[in-house]
This record gives C-alpha cells, sequence and structure tokens, in this order.
C-alpha cells in the first residue's frame, strides 16, 4: 500500500498557523541578522506548522532547500512554500526523503527529521559549507550517536528538550495521536481496550489520552522504572503477550524497529486495530502479515491463517500526520522555537561538535516564553 493512497486532511492553513506561533515569529526576528545568506537544508514533515518556521527563516534571508518525510508532506503547503519563493522537493507520495537534492544545496546548516541527511553526510556526500545543525527526533538522535566518533560538526537534538519531551511529545503527541487514529476509523474510544507499547513521552501522552476519553488502558514497557511510573499512575502493567492478547486497539511508541513480529502476531486478537506513533514505520513486521484483502481510505485488513482479522491504520506510519494535523499548533510552536534558536546558536559558534541536546539556557529561556503566552 503506498502512502499516495492516503488522503489529505482538510486543516487549516500556513496563515493561520503563523498567526498561533507567537513564539516562533519572535525568535526568528530577533534572530534574523543570524540566518541572512545562510543556506540551510531541511528534512521535515511538510505541513502548516512547519511550514511556517520555513517562510519565517525564508523572509529572514535564509536560503532553504527543504524535504519531506515519507507520507505525510502536504501538497497544498508545498504549493505555498514554493510561493514563498523556498525550493521545495518533496510530495506526499515520496517514498523517501529527497536526500540528494537538498544536500546539493551545499548548506551551511541542516535541520534533520529522523537523521537521514546527516546519515548521509557521515556516509560521504560532500558538504564542504557545513557548520553544524540539529536533529528533531529521538530516533535520528540515537542513530547518530552510535557513530558519534565520526561526527565532525556539532548537531543538537532537540528530542532531547526535557521542555520538548513535556509539552510537544507528552501533551502534543498524546492529543494528535488519539485524534488522528478516530479519523481513520471513526471508533469509540470509550469502554475500548487499548495497549500502548511503550510509555516513554509520547507512549504516556497517548495512554493518558485515551483513558481521558475512557479506554482501559494497558501499558508495556520493557524499563523497569518507566513500567513502574505507568503503574503508579494508574494503568495496567503487563508483560506483551498478556497485553496483545487483551487489545482491540494497539498503538505502537517504541521508536524501536521489530517489535511486533510474527510470533507477537499470533498473539493478537481478531478484530484489532493497529496504530503507529514513532518517527519510523519500523516497529510492526508488515511483511508477516502476507498482502492484505481489503483496504480503503487509511487502514488495511489482513487475514491469517488461523481466520483472525488484523487492521493496521497507514502501514503503520505515523497516525498523528497520515490521519491528522499533527501536533496541536501551540506545541508545535514551543519545539520549532527551540529548533530556531538552537540552529542560530550553532550558527554563532556556540555549540561544540559531537551531538548534544538543547542547551540549557535555550530550554529555560522557551519555558518562561512559553508560560507568559499560555498565561498571558
Amino acid at each position: 500500500m503506498s502512502s499516495s493512497r492516503y488522503p489529505t486532511m482538510p486543516a487549516p492553513g500556513l496563515d493561520w498557523a503563523e498567526t498561533h506561533m507567537p513564539l516562533t515569529r519572535a525568535a526568528v526576528h530577533e534572530l534574523a541578522p543570524v540566518f541572512r545568506g545562510l543556506r540551510i537544508s531541511m528534512c521535515l514533515h511538510v505541513e502548516p506548522k512547519t511550514a511556517a518556521l520555513v517562510r519565517l527563516l525564508a523572509a529572514a534571508g535564509a536560503d532553504i532547500s527543504l524535504t519531506g518525510s515519507p507520507g505525510t508532506t502536504r501538497d497544498d503547503t508545498v504549493d505555498d512554500l514554493r510561493r514563498a519563493g523556498v525550493t521545495v522537493h518533496a510530495a506526499r507520495d515520496d517514498a523517501a526523503p529527497r536526500v540528494a537534492d537538498v544536500l546539493a544545496h551545499d548548506p551551511h546548516l541542516i535541520l534533520d527529521n529522523g537523521g537521514d541527511l546527516f546519515l548521509a553526510v557521515l556516509d560521504g556526500y560532500p558538504t564542504p559549507s557545513l557548520i553544524g545543525g540539529t536533529e528533531e527526533t529521538t530516533t535520528g538522535g540515537i542513530l547518530l550517536r552510535r557513530r558519534a566518533d565520526a561526527v565532525r560538526h556539532p548537531v543538537i537534538v532537540i528530542n532531547d528538550s526535557p521542555l520538548k519531551l513535556l509539552v510537544e511529545n507528552r501533551f502534543g503527541v498524546g492529543q494528535s495521536v488519539v485524534q488522528g487514529f478516530m479519523n481513520a476509523t471513526n471508533l469509540m474510544i470509550p469502554g475500548a481496550r487499548a495497549t500502548v507499547l511503550g510509555y516513554g513521552p509520547c507512549g504516556r501522552g497517548t495512554a493518558q489520552t485515551l483513558r481521558q476519553l475512557g479506554a482501559l488502558v494497558t501499558v508495556v514497557d520493557t524499563d523497569p522504572y518507566r513500567a513502574l511510573e505507568a503503574s503508579l499512575e494508574g494503568f495496567i502493567v503487563a508483560d506483551t503477550p498478556r497485553a496483545l492478547s487483551n487489545a482491540q486497539l494497539l498503538f505502537l511508541a517504541t521508536g524501536a524497529p521489530g517489535v511486533v513480529g510474527a510470533a507477537e502476531i499470533a498473539q493478537l486478537p481478531d478484530g484489532v486495530c493497529i496504530a503507529g506513533v514513532g518517527h519510523h514505520a519500523w516497529e510492526m513486521e508488515l511483511a508477516a502479515l502476507g498482502s492484505p484483502v481489503a483496504s480503503e481510505a487509511y487502514h488495511a485488513s489482513y487475514a491469517t491463517a488461523d481466520g483472525r482479522t488484523i487492521h493496521v491504520i497507514a502501514d503503520n506510519r505515523m497516525v498523528n500526520l497520515v490521519a491528522g494535523l499533527g501536533n496541536p499548533i501551540e506545541a508545535m510552536d514551543l519545539g520549532l522555537t527551540l529548533q530556531a534558536r538552537s540552529l542560530a546558536a550553532v550558527a554563532q559558534g556556540l555549540a561544540e561538535n559531537g551531538v548534544h541536546g538543547v542547551p540549557e539556557d535555550i530550554d529555560r529561556r522557551v519555558a518562561r516564553d512559553f508560560l507568559a503566552v499560555r498565561t498571558a
């Protein structure tokens, strides 16, 4: 099933998003002298909120080349950015980011999402002007840290920020994942037996949102600290076989590959609906299910040899972006402000070579600014 078959959800446009992103606007306006004249290569989920940052940076004088993560690009947003003079190498049916196209820009800065651009640099793609940049995701940060000895530039991992983990990942992702799931399925959440694999910030937010809507939520996490936290917060905590065998709704939020393979599929009950939360669609081994027997809109149905039916939403891609509008605008305002200020810190030579988290002074400043906006 190709990503091109997913309908695009109607959404408020780029202007609406930017209007409700005061922190990002203020940060880019303040830092415009830093960005002016710099070439920036980006990989992002191309949708109105991220496009607001891109358009603001372009208006500040940056020269941007942008590609998109697979399955989440909004073609109407691409058109808006091109009208604003941004070079965009992305379409909704792309199977992968167009890495070579954006790195051919010879960037001074990279803003990455999942590690695709930086890993290409580490694999030898020439970027003689590169100063460094940022990586949005935990997944990308893990991939870069595995090759830390080869990283010759400063890379700030935005998802290492305690502030982003709290606001965007926990509260933003929790809301948007459940909203995307409801958009894709039109199923009833109250009273449903929901299992969440992974109790990091995204899994925690998803579990809490499901419970607030009346679901009976079971959590699985191999980390004993996170499992204990889930238990103390009132969730049912179980091992994987027991949790899977009782699930009507299954949300995959571990971020790790191959978590649900053939053995786990054998434990799933008839009629279960499965949705992806993590950046990559690799947590479930779809090949183990064979070919779908039916598909429509956002989901496909698979028949097992023993007569069960298993429903998978959007090939297990990020359900909040494929079948929804992504994280709420205010949460993205915070995260993209961290991006802008971290990129500027790299450009100004304020970050050391290697893979790092967001500088504490930036994190605390954005926290104060966000609180002021939310309580005004």
